[in-house]
């Protein structure tokens, strides 16, 4: 199970983007990081090949899960811990600082 998933609103808490709220793009689990909105876009200098023109190219570079928070208030963007219940045979994600509100996305 993940916490933040693809789509979720997520504020971030620790880095040179603290404060800003993004929409996340990709979770890559394995690498443990999220690609978010318009927050770590760089550019690659790419070599000339048969297949590409070659040139600069935006890349999209993770920010790492522990650095964000999911936003489960959007008008005030009040974040929460996320929690699990099971609820009629499925796992459903939880605000837990916001009396177990399911979260729904």
């Amino acid at each position: 199970m993940r916490r933040i998933k693809t789509g979720d609103l997520v504020k971030v808490i620790s880095g040179s983007s603290k404060g800003e709220v993004k929409k996340v793009l990709k979770v890559l689990p394995k690498a443990n990081v999220a690609l978010l909105d318009g927050i770590g876009v760089r550019e690659r200098h790419v070599k000339p090949s048969r297949f590409n023109k070659g040139g600069k190219k935006e890349v999209h570079l993770g920010i790492d899960l522990s650095k964000l928070a999911l936003v489960v208030d959007e008008k005030t963007n009040k974040t929460s811990r996320v929690g699990y219940v099971k609820k009629d045979h499925k796992t459903v994600r939880i605000a837990k600082n916001y009396n177990n509100k399911e979260i729904t996305k």
